[in-house]
């Protein structure tokens, strides 16, 4: 099995500028394009996008994606449900993608949503629904009450609140094919210091990083296969801004399964870029 058949490339970066570590700003389409090739030679799998990433739909479509499935989202409620519906089958006329995930889960409390996406199911516009939540969001409890093929959440090194509290066993447990993103907090845990609106978190992010350290194994290796490993997630999401990025990411070796408790942050400001 090809290690990285369990990776995923997020293309919010092909969009927008998008990353708190991210000093490049939007990925140029002839980059993007070069990264679509080494990441389909590699054997990276999905590329997961969104109607609200900028025009990262647009420059997709200009691509090849043929070795990928692709995974995209809902534009917000606010704007009707028509207009979401509407908007879905734009983004499956411009990308034929597999997967549509409701991007926030809180538009779920619009009742018509959901049989909205359901019949878009059933008439083969996709092939499967699914959620993009928070912890927050109480993911295992989402899933029991709406039953989604596929649910997008936050998982990496840092921040293991999901496995901790039983919600990817619970998840597994309901047959939910989950995808977990933020692998590297945005690149936080690369950063020799954090940005200045995270200076406080400085000390906790270095103990994490010594800890990490004193294995002998690289942070990328450690932050990255501790999420592929876990037999609970079916998808592990990366973003990249260049080809050398996703070459790191590619031969980034893999490491002895170790128990990686002592990494987990329990800050919540840390763990949830939107507080930062």
């Amino acid at each position: 099995m090809n290690p990285h058949s369990k990776l995923g490339l997020g293309t919010v970066q092909f969009g927008q500028a998008y990353g708190v570590s991210n000093t490049t700003g939007q990925v140029p389409k002839e980059e993007a394009a070069r990264i679509l090739a080494r990441a389909a030679a590699g054997g990276v799998t999905l590329l997961d996008t969104a109607a609200n990433y900028g025009d990262a739909e647009a420059v997709l479509a200009e691509l090849n994606t043929a070795p990928f499935r692709i995974v995209t989202k809902t534009i917000s409620v606010k704007n009707g449900v028509e207009a979401v519906i509407a908007r879905a089958r734009q983004s499956a006329q411009t990308l034929k993608p597999d997967t549509l995930l409701v991007h926030a889960a809180a538009d779920l409390e619009d009742a018509k949503l959901w049989p909205a996406l359901q019949a878009l199911k059933t008439e083969g516009l996709f092939r499967k629904i699914g959620i993009s939540t928070y912890y927050n969001d109480n993911p295992a409890a989402l899933a029991a009450r709406f039953k989604p093929d596929v649910m997008q959440l936050p998982f990496s090194i840092l921040d293991q609140r999901l496995l901790a509290d039983g919600s990817l066993k619970r998840l597994s447990e309901l047959g939910v094919e989950v995808h977990a993103r933020s692998l590297f907090l945005q690149g936080l845990l690369f950063m020799e210091e954090p940005p200045e609106k995270l200076a406080w978190a400085t000390r906790e992010l270095r103990s994490v990083k010594s800890h990490i350290i004193k294995t002998g194994i690289p942070l990328l290796s450690a932050a990255l296969h501790f999420v592929l490993q876990r037999p609970e997630i079916a998808i592990g999401l990366v973003g990249v801004t260049s080809v050398k990025e996703l070459d790191a990411i590619l031969a980034a070796p893999v490491p002895p399964g170790l128990n990686w408790s002592g990494c987990a942050i329990r800050d919540e400001k840390i763990l949830t870029p939107s507080l930062w």
